[in-house]
């Protein structure tokens, strides 16, 4: 009986490491307020990762895309009951994570003898002023994040945090152009990091003949040409994917997929790929 709390902590810990695996592949994910709204950026294989949720808000997601759209229809759910029986004004990301994402991703995590959700969720919600935007993270065991100007997903709380630090060196943006370089530099980082600590686990796995406990932290930030690199690498192989929340729209309704045309000339031109 006594054994029983420890069973679980230890249970807890493998899915954690487990979970944390399936990540390191992945592409990342980011979110950055700017000007006329907020933009939501990452790159697809095939399958699309940025969803509308309501009038103003936008989901984001990483991970198994069955997982994904499972908690992208709760969502939406939880969403439109919200503005039926309450008001569209009643209808935020703060209620939604708090009272529909948090709980189902925590409980699912938490029973270890059911599947947890590989998936982590960044929600976006524009605001009628730059102050007002919100971007909420969720990692998969239901733990959330709220910030105002950036959001990240990312394989790891070290690669958020050396990403943030980035953020911080960046300046308001005031325009869609700039909203998109910026985040066309921190995903390039992102990817990159993310790829040093594959590289750093693969190596350690090798040598020691076991599994990495934990992903490996990666100190080391690639310089500027690195990053322009694997976007260009990336922009060849894979399609670019956009989302604006454009508050100078004049509609109740805020979403705006960018279409590759109209990305083209936005992106610069040592990003774009050799032709």
């Amino acid at each position: 009986m006594y054994e029983e709390p420890y069973r679980w902590i230890e249970a807890v810990a493998n899915r954690r490491q487990y979970l944390d695996d399936q990540f390191i592949q992945g592409n990342p994910l980011v979110g950055v307020s700017f000007a006329q709204g907020i933009l939501l950026l990452t790159f697809n294989r095939g399958t699309e990762k940025i969803y509308e949720i309501y009038d103003r808000i936008a989901l984001g997601g990483m991970g198994h895309p069955a997982d994904l759209e499972k908690l992208r229809y709760t969502l939406l759910d939880m969403a439109h009951v919200e503005g039926f029986q309450r008001s569209p004004a009643d209808v935020t990301a703060s209620r939604l994570m708090k009272n529909g994402l948090a709980p189902v991703i925590k409980q699912a995590f938490e029973e270890i003898f059911k599947a947890p959700y590989i998936a982590k969720i960044l929600l976006a919600e524009v605001g009628i002023t730059q102050d007002r935007d919100r971007l909420f993270t969720i990692n998969y065991d239901g733990m959330f994040e709220e910030q105002r100007e950036f959001g990240l997903l990312a394989a790891s709380s070290s690669i958020r945090g050396q990403l943030a630090e980035e953020w911080k060196t960046h300046g308001s943006l005031s325009s869609l152009q700039s909203a998109l370089e910026v985040s066309l530099r921190l995903w390039g980082l992102a990817s990159l990091l993310q790829s040093s600590t594959l590289s750093t686990d693969k190596e350690d796995k090798d040598e020691e003949g076991t599994t990495p406990s934990s992903i490996t932290s990666v100190s080391t930030i690639p310089d500027v040409e690195a990053i322009a690199s694997r976007i260009r690498d990336t922009l060849s192989k894979e399609t670019l994917e956009c989302v604006m929340l454009d508050r100078e729209s004049g509609k109740m309704e805020t979403y705006r997929a960018l279409s590759q045309a109209e990305l083209q000339p936005l992106i610069p031109s040592v990003f774009q790929p050799a032709t």
